[in-house]
């Protein structure tokens, strides 16, 4: 298939870009023609052809739109199988709902804002044309297919977007290269990380400090100071404030997060709005348990008390406590997911969608069906 992908930034050594990296190299293994429709780009995807799509100098809150309306008009003059957008345009016939509902995050920032604040959210510029945006995004007229990577994104879509046919939502789960987190020498990671053998390590990834819970984690921290041997390690590129315990390590950002990982007892990741976070499949693909919020969509993958525990509220930090004492009594031992969480896999059913879609488009076309 010739096919159109379409993000508004790549990196080729980009975290945040790791899903789409993974992806078009799979794509192009499987022998399909990609081109990948920008407005800009670091390093390079063997196999991948970009087509940029500039913009002209717009404040924050109009870059979105203006990138979907210059995307769908050179894309007007192209001729694609199957046009898949990772970003939220106004014509495709594949999107990816990977960053979740806009408006549900605004509910959620509501949710865990202190009080005075609440009014405030989601009142500027930038949200209005989010929420415009998204919602002819998730116009059935404008998109024939959606990928989810949960269930909990298909219910949102279910509950703000009625009109769109539930028939038409595809979940595809986030893939990760397993072989990537096995095989790592703990000891030598934990000695890299000024790590004792005795710590007993809890795992933190990510950056972005409201949406992804490390205040809570840095709370629940700062009253184990009685507990030297209970470690935090946190790799962010976040600036962390308050108090810099002992227990609390702070490497940066780690291009070989499987280090850290190897390093680490248990992943603790409490996000208000996530709708499946890597950090859990990578854990998994790891062996250590998670312990993560039910506002993440990668809770799907946890069986409580099997390879993980789910808070209902992040901020819940006595029964994060209980669950952080659960595995530390249940000592180091391998966990794994219920269901395949590689690459491979993703790609494969990705495909699938996009073959479906393709086939669409033909019988449109050749209006075998309205």
């Amino acid at each position: 298939m010739k096919l159109a992908l379409i993000r508004r930034s790549f990196s080729a050594t980009g975290g945040a870009e790791l899903y789409l990296q993974r992806l078009l190299a799979g794509l192009v293994r499987e022998g399909h023609e990609v081109d990948l429709f920008a407005e800009k780009w670091e390093g390079q995807a063997d196999g991948v052809q970009f087509k940029p799509v500039p913009i002209t100098k717009a404040p924050r809150s109009e870059r979105a739109a203006r990138f979907a309306i210059n995307v769908r008009r050179v894309l007007s003059q192209e001729d694609y199988h199957c046009v898949f957008s990772l970003e939220r345009t106004i014509q495709q016939d594949v999107y990816r709902a990977g960053d979740g509902l806009h408006r549900v995050w605004l509910e959620r920032r509501r949710q865990f804002a202190r009080w005075w604040w609440r009014p405030f959210i989601g009142h500027t510029a930038f949200h209005r044309r989010m929420q415009k945006l998204e919602a002819l995004t998730f116009d059935p007229a404008n998109t024939r297919h959606i990928i989810v990577n949960s269930d909990m994104v298909r219910g949102e879509i279910a509950q703000h977007f009625p009109a769109f046919p539930q028939e038409r939502i595809h979940l595809v789960r986030n893939g990760v290269d397993p072989r990537r987190f096995q095989g790592i020498d703990r000891n030598a990671a934990r000695q890299r990380l000024g790590l004792s053998e005795d710590d007993f390590v809890l795992l933190f990834v990510g950056s972005g400090w409201e949406r992804k819970g490390l205040l809570w984690l840095l709370k629940y921290m700062a009253a184990q100071a009685h507990d030297p041997a209970l470690k935090l390690l946190a790799v962010t590129r976040d600036r962390v404030r308050g108090p810099r315990s002992p227990q609390i390590v702070l490497p940066g950002p780690m291009k070989d997060i499987e280090q850290a990982y190897a390093a680490a007892d248990l992943l603790v990741f409490l996000p208000i709005y996530e709708p499946c976070s890597n950090v859990v499949s990578e854990a998994l693909a790891s062996g250590i348990p998670v312990i993560t919020s039910s506002q993440n969509g990668a809770a799907e993958l946890i069986s409580p008390g099997l390879n993980g525990h789910v808070l209902d509220d992040p901020r819940d930090l006595a029964t994060l406590g209980a669950h952080i004492a659960h595995w530390r009594v249940a000592g180091r031992c391998r966990v794994q997911a219920d269901v395949p969480l590689d690459i491979e896999t993703n790609v494969q059913n990705t495909l699938r969608v996009l073959e479906l879609a393709a086939a669409d488009r033909t019988r449109r076309d050749g209006q075998v069906v309205a």
